[in-house]
């Protein structure tokens, strides 16, 4: 434990489970440790390791790191995750096993850890997707159905959550691959609308911005016609991340097109998860910041007009809310903004730990606010070694 006690962690384990309302008993049992492990970890006897702590972080519905002050344990275990990734991606196409779960229990298991994938649980999701990729396409293979191509892509896409944030880019672009091989399979524009949205971190990785407009703009001519709830939500998603990429292209005018259109779309369904992507209201809102932030300069001031007027609300998956005010912090510090700034960066961290520490401009930011000084002294430098700034 990099800064905390036994007895600190337990009392704050302790606390957390209270303010749950949780018994020793239902924590024992949700998080699959014994009762005595519990009540020794709880009194300070005891020092849970790594495995131990995300187990009792997950059925806490909280990330480990709000239970021990500079914990890496998350980190360690997503690099240690990435080879065996790797290795089930060499042989994406190569049909080797029969599938080790029926396609109801494999159903189950990627709805779960696409679940944990919203919520910014990347410790979760690194210690079962490599195996759960590695079933699903032994489930494709042997069945050949669009179910089996859904299940795949739902699969890598939650990999490539974890690759794409821990920045292992040439990973995430695999995966991506395999994504869009799946895809193919199963002729389903709803499907396809979803792949291309994901494949747009290939651009912004690549800087190739315009080219990722572009790409985006003919997924939203193929998109099915917008007639019910998962049409609408399927071509506003496509607008909202066209509208972001244009942003950082530079070109205000086609960003502000694309947000005009998600915006309409947007108001036409309740706030929802649609093929695995946020869309609604209130995600086109974030999304202004975020196009806002994208374009800078004067335009800066719309991510601040936003904030001031609306903030996103728990029914908002957490990695979303987390980027929301990563990005306001952006803009705040722009602005001239700090002592605000570090308190959405706070905000932040308190939403979506895991998200926050691996956000390149939550670390950059964080950096520059040490740099100027304008928080407490403390408090900011505290901040900025957890977050690797420093």
């Amino acid at each position: 434990m990099p800064s905390d006690t036994a007895l600190q962690l337990g009392q704050r384990i302790a606390a957390t489970r209270q303010s749950r309302r949780m018994t020793q008993a239902d924590l024992a049992r949700v998080s699959y440790i014994s009762l005595a492990m519990v009540k020794a970890i709880e009194r300070g006897a005891r020092a849970p390791s790594d495995a131990t702590l995300d187990s009792i972080a997950a059925a806490l519905a909280v990330d480990p790191t709000r239970l021990v002050i500079g914990h890496t344990g998350t980190e360690r275990r997503v690099h240690a995750a990435l080879p065996e990734l790797s290795a089930v991606l060499a042989a994406y196409d190569v049909p080797l096993d029969p599938p080790r779960r029926s396609a109801e229990e494999l159903r189950s298991a990627v709805a779960e850890a696409v679940n944990w994938r919203l919520a910014a649980q990347y410790g979760r999701v690194a210690r079962h997707i490599a195996l759960l990729l590695q079933d699903s396409l032994c489930h494709l293979h042997t069945s050949h159905e669009p179910d089996a191509a859904r299940l795949v892509v739902a699969a890598a896409r939650t990999a490539d959550a974890v690759a794409y944030k821990y920045g292992a880019h040439d990973l995430s672009a695999r995966l991506i691959d395999v994504m869009r091989w799946a895809e193919a399979q199963a002729d389903d524009p709803f499907l396809t609308a979803s792949v291309a949205y994901v494949r747009t971190e290939t651009f912004f990785v690549a800087r190739a911005h315009r080219a990722g407009l572009r790409a985006l703009e003919i997924a939203v001519d193929t998109a099915p016609p917008p007639v019910c709830a998962r049409s609408v939500a399927a071509r506003g998603a496509l607008h909202m991340r066209a509208a972001v990429i244009a942003g950082r292209a530079g070109e205000a005018s086609a960003a502000d097109t694309h947000l005009s259109q998600a915006r309409v779309l947007g108001d036409a369904v309740k706030e929802d998860i649609y093929q695995g992507t946020a869309f609604g209201p209130d995600s086109v809102r974030i999304h202004e910041v975020s196009v806002a932030v994208s374009l800078g300069g004067e335009h800066v001031g719309r991510a601040l007009d936003v904030a001031r007027e609306w903030k996103p609300s728990l029914a908002i998956p957490a990695e979303r809310r987390s980027g929301f005010y990563i990005e306001l912090a952006r803009a705040q510090l722009w602005s001239g903004m700090a002592d605000n700034a570090f308190e959405s960066l706070k905000v932040a961290r308190s939403i979506a730990p895991q998200h926050t520490r691996e956000h390149p401009w939550a670390k950059e930011d964080a950096a520059r606010l040490r740099r100027l000084k304008r928080a407490d002294a403390d408090s900011l430098t505290n901040f900025a070694e957890w977050i690797g700034a420093v």
